[in-house]
């Protein structure tokens, strides 16, 4: 049974556009031979005009870290560099353009096995803002969805916390 189908899309109807396939030999054979999907270049899936243009489009993106006013590093782990921002703010920008649309970041409460809580007071010293508070609706770990879309500062931390590993909430909670 198709479950994604793209009909219900104002730009591509019917096609599923990707830049990037990661999946199983199946998939690859589905993606080379199926004419609903269409290999596209970043400049045409990362174009917030484009993103814009669908309704209700919904970005989800991952993180290195959340600081609790809900600022992105998706980049940086303890001063070195990572990742590349990829398109994580060219979404979130497309999201938050799109009628409807949200920016999700996703991550796992803790790193290291557990020794680092991924939601932080402030973020480390020498990482960067990858997406700025401001475009961030919603954060997701194990331990639940943080609701940041219209909050005030002191929201947005106690969303945080509720989300984080409970090993690390006191602490978290002192510092917001």
């Amino acid at each position: 049974k198709r479950v994604l189908t793209g009909e219900r899309k104002e730009v591509d109807r019917g096609l599923l556009v990707a830049n990037q396939i990661h999946g199983s030999e199946e998939l690859y054979r589905f993606a080379a031979t199926s004419p609903a999907v269409s290999m596209r270049s970043a400049a045409y899936t990362h174009d917030v005009r484009i993103m814009a243009s669908l309704s209700n489009f919904h970005a989800l993106n991952s993180a290195v870290s959340v600081d609790l006013r809900g600022q992105v590093n998706s980049e940086f782990l303890r001063g070195r560099q990572v990742a590349g921002t990829g398109g994580s703010l060219d979404f979130a920008i497309g999201a938050s353009a799109s009628r409807g649309g949200r920016c999700i970041v996703a991550l796992p409460a803790t790193a290291g096995g557990g020794k680092y809580s991924r939601i932080v007071p402030v973020l480390e010293s020498g990482s960067v803002v990858t997406i700025p508070a401001v475009l961030v609706d919603y954060v997701v770990t194990e331990y639940g969805i943080a609701r940041l879309s219209g909050r005030t500062l002191e929201e947005r931390a106690r969303e945080l916390t509720a989300v984080c590993h409970p090993d690390f909430r006191d602490r978290l909670g002192a510092s917001s």
